[in-house]
C-alpha cells in the first residue's frame, strides 16, 4: 500500500514502524498486534487515563456504544482487515491528546442526550473524527480566506505565505483512507488552530482546547484537501482553483 500523499507525513515513522507499507491491499491478519505493541509503547490512554487497546469485535456496535466503549474500558474496537479502523489506530496513536478528548466529548454529549438521535454537538464531532483537519497558522488572516472559500485569494495569491505560515494536519481517519487512492474533490472539515508555532505534536494539545467551542458542523468549514499546495502537483496552474465544482464559492442567502 502506498503511503505517499503528504496527508501521511505526520504519521510515517509510525508506518514504517508497524509496516503498514507492504499490506497489500488489506492489512495483515495480526495488526492488531503491532497496534498494541506501539500503544504499550507510547503509554496511549483515554480520556479516563485507562491504558488504551485495540481489539477485533463481535459485532458491529451502534455509535453510542462504539464511543462509550472506548471511554468506560480503554478498549477501541478495531477490525483489523479495514484501512478504515486501522487508519483510526494509527490516529489514536499519533495524536492521543486529540482522539482521547474528542471521545470524552461524545460521551458528554451522549449523556446529555435525551432521545435516540444524535445532536448538532455530536455530529459536529464525529465529522471532525472522520473528516477532520487541523488547520494550524501562525498568521489569522489566512484562515479568514479559508472560512470565505476564496481558494484563489488564499492558495494562489497567497501561496507563499500559506507555505510558510500554515500547515495542515489530517486528523479524519476516513479522510485517510480517501489519500491511499486520492481524487480532486476530496474535502475535510477544519480545526483552526491559532498557534505560533506549525508543530503537530503542540497542535495535539491545543486541538483539545479547540474542540470546546465546536457544537455544530457548520462552524467547521470545507476544505478540498487537494487545493492545499504541493498536496497536489496539478495545482501549480492557477486554473486548477477555477473548477467551481470543487472549489465552490460561499453561497450567500437570498435578501
Amino acid at each position: 500500500m502506498k503511503f505517499d500523499h503528504p496527508a501521511f507525513a505526520p504519521y510515517r515513522p509510525l508506518i514504517d514502524a508497524l509496516d503498514l507499507g507492504r499490506a497489500q491491499p488489506a492489512p495483515a491478519p495480526d495488526c492488531l498486534d503491532a497496534l498494541n505493541a506501539q500503544a504499550i509503547r507510547l503509554d496511549i490512554r483515554n480520556a479516563g487515563g485507562l491504558p488504551l487497546r485495540f481489539f477485533a469485535p463481535d459485532g458491529r456496535l451502534s455509535a453510542r456504544d462504539y464511543e462509550t466503549h472506548i471511554l468506560r474500558t480503554g478498549q477501541v474496537p478495531t477490525r483489523a482487515e479495514t484501512w478504515h479502523d486501522v487508519l483510526n489506530a494509527l490516529v489514536w496513536l499519533r495524536f492521543p491528546r486529540f482522539k482521547s478528548a474528542l471521545n470524552a466529548a461524545h460521551g458528554t454529549a451522549i449523556s446529555g442526550e435525551t432521545s435516540s438521535t444524535r445532536g448538532r454537538r455530536r455530529d459536529a464531532l464525529t465529522v471532525l473524527d472522520e473528516s477532520g483537519v487541523w488547520v494550524i497558522s501562525r498568521d489569522s488572516a489566512l484562515p479568514a480566506l479559508l472560512a470565505e472559500r476564496a481558494w484563489h485569494s488564499l492558495f494562489w495569491e497567497a501561496r507563499s505565505r500559506v507555505e510558510t505560515e500554515m500547515r495542515f494536519v489530517v486528523v479524519g481517519h476516513a479522510l485517510l483512507e480517501k489519500a491511499l487512492a486520492p481524487y480532486p474533490a476530496m474535502t475535510g472539515k477544519c480545526l483552526t488552530l491559532i498557534a505560533e508555532s506549525p508543530d503537530p505534536d503542540a497542535a495535539d494539545e491545543l486541538s483539545t482546547l479547540a474542540l470546546a467551542a465546536i457544537d455544530s458542523p457548520r462552524q467547521l468549514a470545507p476544505l478540498p484537501v487537494q487545493g492545499i499546495p504541493g498536496w497536489d502537483p496539478a495545482n501549480a496552474n492557477a486554473a486548477y482553483y477555477a473548477n467551481q465544482e470543487i472549489f465552490r464559492p460561499v453561497r450567500h442567502a437570498a435578501s
